[in-house]
């Protein structure tokens, strides 16, 4: 049967209130209109739904047969639109970020702690990948948005927006102590027990291309797989470790680890909040999002800049 599918809503109306009347009062419509409903769905189902009774209607057999489905699918109408709302004013909805150790540590986990005091219903899932992974689960939809540590490769309908910068050092302990306080060239760290992340990540990558407009190759004393565990390393005067400044400031406080003073500085790199220009994005993702715009490190990072 072709049938309009108001013809089922003004039915599920006069069928719930047993009247015409109070039908058309829920609808905002007249009752000639919700009479007409009635009897245009009747003909296409060629019997009869209700008998009119002296105070309004009752279903037939066949009545409440249909009654039985449609009450249950309208139901379900009526929870999705609820659902929606809920979503859409932020008390309900569901966000999958990317990020990799270094970007939710030193950026993003304290502004989700903040966001979910204000949004508790929100549900985050963070996938934690370093960054060329996380750029290829923005590109395959798996994530709603990414934090990134720059140098990286994306493509045009990426959209990168720098929040933070960060700097690139290298730190060593007491038994290095003979380095502290000279200015080195990074020639010297081809004399030393280097140690560096291993594999293809965005911080390796940015140091070593960084070395070798200086002339500097690297050969490892280690290759290991968190900059907290370079820095263990570098406690225990293993090397020297090759890491972002903030993974060793507690260190640096506390005269554990000194920082490795070269004739200029590596330049600094940022880290970005990368999306996808081709892919909507839900209210409660748009809503982080914006919350991070917001923040005051992003406003003080533009200032700066």
């Amino acid at each position: 049967m072709d049938i309009n599918l108001e013809y089922y809503r003004i039915f599920y109306y006069v069928a719930k209130y047993k009247s015409i009347t109070a039908a058309a009062g829920q609808l905002s419509i007249s009752q000639p209109a919700v009479s007409q409903a009635v009897r245009h769905l009747e003909q296409a189902a060629s019997c009869a739904l209700f008998v009119r009774t002296a105070k309004g209607v009752r279903l037939t057999k066949e009545g409440e047969m249909l009654y039985s489905y449609v009450a249950r699918g309208y139901a379900m109408i009526l929870s999705g639109e609820r659902k929606l709302a809920e979503m859409l004013n932020l008390t309900q909805g569901e966000i999958c970020i990317g990020a990799s150790d270094m970007t939710l540590k030193y950026y993003l986990l304290p502004h989700l702690e903040q966001f979910h005091a204000q949004y508790p219903g929100i549900r985050v899932t963070v996938t934690n990948a370093p960054t060329p992974e996380t750029l290829r689960h923005l590109g395959e939809g798996k994530i709603d948005f990414g934090i990134v540590s720059t140098p990286a490769a994306v493509q045009p309908h990426i959209h990168m927006l720098p929040v933070r910068a960060i700097q690139d050092v290298f730190v060593a302990g007491r038994n290095f102590e003979a380095l502290a306080g000279r200015k080195l060239p990074y020639k010297k760290l081809m004399e030393l027990p280097v140690m560096c992340l291993e594999g293809s990540t965005s911080t390796r990558q940015y140091v070593e291309d960084f070395l070798a407009r200086e002339g500097v190759v690297l050969r490892p004393e280690f290759e290991l797989a968190t900059s907290d565990m370079l820095i263990q390393f570098a406690v225990r005067n293993l090397g020297i470790a090759s890491v972002v400044e903030d993974f060793a400031s507690e260190y640096l406080k506390s005269g554990e680890l000194f920082t490795l003073e070269f004739e200029h500085e590596i330049p600094k790199r940022q880290f970005c909040i990368v999306t996808d220009t081709r892919t909507p994005m839900s209210a409660a993702a748009g809503r982080l999002l914006q919350f991070l715009k917001d923040a005051g490190e992003y406003n003080n990072f533009l200032c700066k800049t």
